[in-house]
């Protein structure tokens, strides 16, 4: 395992900006009746030496210090259309994932959310974000441990008889995330890049300030991935303007007064 030289000066920063047990409100559900979860700052262990993709290490301690709020579910079909004109999923079903999203697509949705509600706290989360709340608490390929309980926990080419399925279906990670792997693939904030980990900051990393081709991070696998895609530390990437349908995204949001 890679780890930064001065460990103790990232435990100063995460001691820092910790917040007390309740600094944030319990799960919010805004007017379109997405659940938010609130994810206290940490810090972890970000990717892997072993078992992956060469993008996935170095590994490296990361410190996220700010609260955040993370959609308990990845964005649904009839989410989408409460704000958006038309469904464009290849699998219509107004409870599973919107399917067949572009980055861009995901962030016009981002955009149309704040403004519909009056807030700039909507966004999609960085890879640092998504990786940490993903893992929950634990350290490994799966949160959950033993990859012989993948079903219970993701749908995947083994049990999704290759098709997205209703969002929460399957058992939530220690955070009370549903579909954190598999179902679709999740859009990242960041820009992609294959080589970011060995210099990418101790503290709030948000990835490259550009890309080639102006890729962006996807997190998480799909209802067609097999096991290893699924992994907690797996990274893919196309571009902004790609459009799949084992592609989704989950909204991120940034504590505020709420009314």
């Amino acid at each position: 395992m890679r780890a930064f030289g001065n460990l103790a000066a990232l435990a100063v920063i995460v001691a820092a900006f910790a917040l007390p047990s309740g600094a944030l409100a319990d799960d919010f559900t805004n007017d379109l009746g997405m659940v938010f979860v609130p994810i206290a700052p940490g810090s972890f262990v970000m990717g892997t030496d072993t078992g992956g993709d060469s993008d996935e290490g170095p590994s490296h301690q990361v410190a996220i210090t700010k609260p955040f709020y993370l959609g308990k579910h990845e964005v649904t079909q009839s989410q989408w259309l409460a704000l958006m004109e038309d469904n464009p999923s290849q699998f219509q079903d107004p409870n599973s994932p919107v399917d067949s999203v572009s980055w861009d697509d995901a962030q016009e949705f981002v955009r149309r959310l704040n403004e519909k509600e009056g807030t700039k706290a909507y966004r999609l989360p960085t890879e640092a974000e998504w990786e940490f709340a993903a893992r929950g608490g634990t350290q490994g390929d799966y949160f959950f441990g033993d990859p012989s309980l993948l079903d219970h926990y993701a749908w995947y080419a083994n049990n999704s008889g290759n098709s997205t399925h209703p969002v929460g279906g399957k058992e939530p990670n220690p955070f009370g995330l549903h579909d954190i792997l598999g179902n679709v693939y999740e859009w990242a904030s960041d820009h992609y890049g294959k080589d970011y980990y060995s210099q990418s900051p101790a503290a709030d990393p948000g990835g490259p300030s550009e890309s080639l081709d102006q890729y962006r991070s996807l997190r998480g696998g799909c209802f067609n991935c097999s096991a290893f895609f699924l992994r907690s530390s797996f990274r893919s990437f196309y571009g902004e303007d790609v459009s799949m349908d084992s592609i989704g995204f989950r909204v991120a949001m940034d504590p505020r007064t709420q009314e």
